[in-house]
């Protein structure tokens, strides 16, 4: 009988420093996208996945907002590449207003 198994392509995790299964395409479109799927495992995607609903929550991020999302971006960038958790930035935008918690 004849029995096939897929191959998983693997990536040297940058988040988690092992070789681990890749994400099957980048997660958006642009330069940071294709920097995550190049250097990032899926399995670190999915707790930044996580990671980012704490950080819309805790700073009340309006998604709507372009700010929000620059903000976002950045959170993401310092989790995957920055060696932590992501960095709490004075003057985030919070609420849909995009005015600094104080």
């Amino acid at each position: 009988m004849a029995r096939y198994t897929k191959e998983i392509d693997l990536v040297v995790c940058a988040k988690l420093g092992e070789d681990l299964p890749a994400m099957p395409r980048p997660p958006f479109p642009g330069e940071l996208g294709e920097r995550i799927y190049n250097n990032i495992s899926a399995y670190a995607y999915a707790q930044w996945s996580q990671q980012a609903s704490m950080v819309i929550n805790h700073y009340g991020l309006n998604m709507a907002d372009p700010r929000s999302h620059e903000f976002l971006f950045e959170q993401m960038e310092a989790f995957f590449f920055g060696g932590g958790q992501g960095t709490a930035i004075q003057g985030a935008p919070v609420g849909g207003k995009g005015t600094p918690r104080k």
